[in-house]
């Protein structure tokens, strides 16, 4: 039975060593969170706005909601942060990350929970609440608590943590002319008013409203709209919406297009999107991937053989183009095609005839043709690989789809809608992707493309731990370098170190190392991994050479 009682915060060190401050691309994290430093006159008068424009009761509810997701994203940390902890200590996260986050100054006067049960019972005391001195500075003493954003926070951090709804109530308010502030926190079903408290929880105030209503104005024009289906594709990148646009205009046509780009940028599926999109969308999709098919058996897979027609041949068969008649037929790796199948793959587009191997005949065929290569067809003509003729039967529609690096703007949205497939197909649910995960993900290349980002999301969703943030670690073997700046016990910002220093700590002192015999030690096997290089290995440990000269001077002579 997990319970927890102590009324003592433990210390803050492991939280505040997860704030990074990067300086040099402007831009705050706590753990995997992005972050901002905000002027309180700012958001003071932001929620100053607020009320004077949709009135208190929204804004309260506005806030409050805010606050909730704000903690709710914080508890995601707390068994992260603190795994071995004792409960009530990894519960601690939330109201100590409260207090880092200078809105509140938290003071724990009774909390009492059991993880196995479901029970809570928690009474904190507040000072200093960041709404209290705002509201109070903008509209005078008050009547009812102030401390919305506050509330929410609380509320969020605690429902997530325990995994059910567990909602705060301010039974005192400093804005009310009391000393500090007081909050009580039970699970929902134990209070008399559950229901008029989850009021402010709700989506329903006037702002959601609105954004109801221009959603429904939204479907409405999508339903007036011809219809089509994107299926898989996903994005809203300049690039990404050129494609699109081509593909849409050649659906209800009949032309045969030709996908062009790098491997694993999704050119199936855009061939498929562009079959669901057509008229033809009731009748066969039928793909082949030239590349992957022996060289003779190609023209018998592609056209079909008769019984006889080669050995082991046993039976008569169609082929793609008979088996796609009224459909799709998608060439995958057109480029790899062998020159004795290209030229009667011509024939098949010039006349809407097949002839299978070994017969006397040709069969009439219905079909649409979309060719797909990542190889430049000028240069496989010009080389000799690749039927000139061909090329300009095929080029008819090309279609070049973007790579993933220039669709930045369409890497969160793809991540996301791939976690969410995954997590239905592993059965297993996380809270998301963090933001320095997401951050990453857009700075980097990707050579395989979307491909590679599927790859990369059903590895990181293997690897995090259930109810957990997708983060950088996750997806990545190298992670990039932290941040430089943290910040120290006494609210002073300081040199960040790896995550890890605390275990070289505790190492160094278990085997009695001095901080001399360490620099000899690192001086050594820089040498060492250096090969004598006597340069490189000063280069390793960012020193010029003349110094490291001195050191190793100075260990010949210890």
């Amino acid at each position: 039975m997990a319970t927890g009682k102590s009324l003592t915060l433990p210390p803050d060190d492991d939280l505040r060593r997860l704030i990074h401050f990067s300086a040099s691309d402007g831009r705050i994290w706590l753990a995997g969170h992005r972050m901002l430093l905000l002027h309180l006159g700012g958001l003071a008068n932001l929620r100053k706005e607020l009320i004077q424009t949709i009135g208190l009761i929204q804004t309260r509810r506005v806030l409050k909601r805010a606050g909730y997701e704000s903690g709710a994203r914080d508890a995601a940390l707390a068994r992260q942060v603190r795994p071995n902890a004792s409960p009530m200590d990894q519960f601690s996260v939330g109201p100590q990350l409260h207090m880092l986050e200078g809105a509140v100054q938290v003071t724990p006067e009774m909390c009492e929970f059991d993880l196995e049960a479901g029970t809570f019972h928690g009474i904190f005391r507040w000072d200093q609440s960041w709404e209290v001195e705002t509201h109070m500075r903008d509209f005078g003493p008050q009547t009812d608590p102030v401390c919305w954003m506050l509330m929410g926070y609380a509320s969020g951090y605690t429902s997530a943590f325990f995994g059910k709804q567990i909602l705060f109530k301010e039974v005192q308010c400093a804005a009310c002319g009391e000393d500090h502030c007081r909050i009580e926190g039970r699970p929902l079903e134990e209070w008399p008013d559950a229901d008029v408290m989850m009021e402010d929880y709700q989506a329903d105030s006037m702002l959601v409203r609105i954004e109801d209503l221009q959603a429904d104005l939204e479907s409405l024009r999508v339903s007036l709209a011809p219809s089509d289906d994107l299926g898989d594709l996903i994005g809203r990148s300049k690039a990404f919406e050129k494609s699109i646009g081509l593909l849409r205009k050649a659906a209800g046509t009949q032309v045969t297009v030709l996908l062009t780009g790098e491997t694993g940028v999704g050119k199936e599926r855009f061939a498929r999107t562009l079959h669901a999109m057509s008229p033809r969308a009731d009748k066969p999709f039928v793909a082949i991937n030239c590349a992957a098919l022996p060289h003779e058996l190609i023209e018998s897979e592609l056209f079909g053989a008769e019984k006889g027609a080669f050995t082991g041949a046993g039976a008569a068969r169609p082929g793609r183009f008979e088996r796609a008649d009224g459909g799709t037929l998608f060439l995958d790796e057109l480029g790899e095609l062998p020159l004795a199948a290209q030229a009667k793959l011509l024939r098949v587009l010039q006349t809407g005839e097949v002839e299978r191997l070994g017969a006397t005949a040709t069969r009439k065929v219905d079909v649409r043709v979309v060719a797909a290569t990542n190889v430049d067809l000028e240069a496989a003509v010009e080389a000799g690989r690749f039927r000139r003729d061909l090329m300009y039967r095929l080029n008819v529609y090309p279609i070049a789809i973007p790579p993933l690096r220039e669709r930045v703007e369409d890497i969160e949205l793809l991540a996301n809608h791939m976690l969410r497939q995954f997590m239905a197909l592993h059965n297993k649910r996380v809270a998301g992707i963090t933001d320095r995960a997401l951050d990453a993900m857009r700075s980097y290349t990707w050579p395989g493309n979307v491909r590679e980002l599927e790859n990369l999301i059903e590895r990181g969703l293997i690897i995090t731990s259930p109810g957990q943030m997708v983060d950088v670690d996750d997806l990545f073997a190298i992670a990039p370098t932290p941040p430089a700046v943290t910040l120290s016990a006494t609210g002073e910002l300081k040199q960040a170190m790896p995550g890890d220093m605390d275990n070289l700590f505790d190492e160094l002192q278990k085997r009695g190392l001095s901080l001399e015999a360490l620099e000899d030690a690192l001086i050594q096997q820089a040498v060492e991994r250096a090969g004598g290089n006597l340069s490189a290995a000063a280069r390793s440990l960012g020193l010029t050479r003349p110094q490291l000269s001195y050191r190793l001077q100075k260990i010949s002579e210890r």
